[in-house]
């Protein structure tokens, strides 16, 4: 990838842009939580040609979402369960919405 080809994807929220202490940094927790809520499957970090860690801008909103959850109290398999279906429940609102703009439109 060259320098240009970089540039293209500033704006890519899913472009794994971030290391694993970048992310954790940025996130204000540990790597420990990144690594735990990857294993609860919330988020599946891409992997560097190293093997390292690389986070989109994406997977730390919902990162970011867990951790609110989590710093409130609720277990962390509760709360990656819970982003989960408050993404499923967003999905399905959006779809409907679509129907009913299809629906009127006819």
């Amino acid at each position: 990838m060259t320098a240009d080809d970089s540039f293209g994807r500033i704006d890519d929220d899913d472009y794994p842009a971030y290391t694993m202490g970048r992310a954790a940094e940025m996130l204000g927790t540990t790597q420990a939580f990144l690594r735990a809520i990857g294993e609860a499957r919330l988020i599946t970090p891409l992997r560097s040609a190293g093997g390292h860690r690389r986070y989109s801008r994406y997977q730390l909103r919902i990162a970011a979402r867990a951790r609110e959850l989590v710093d409130g109290g609720t277990p962390i398999l509760a709360a990656c369960r819970i982003v989960v279906l408050e993404d499923q429940l967003e999905e399905a609102q959006r779809i409907n919405a679509e129907s009913a703009g299809s629906t009127t439109a006819a």
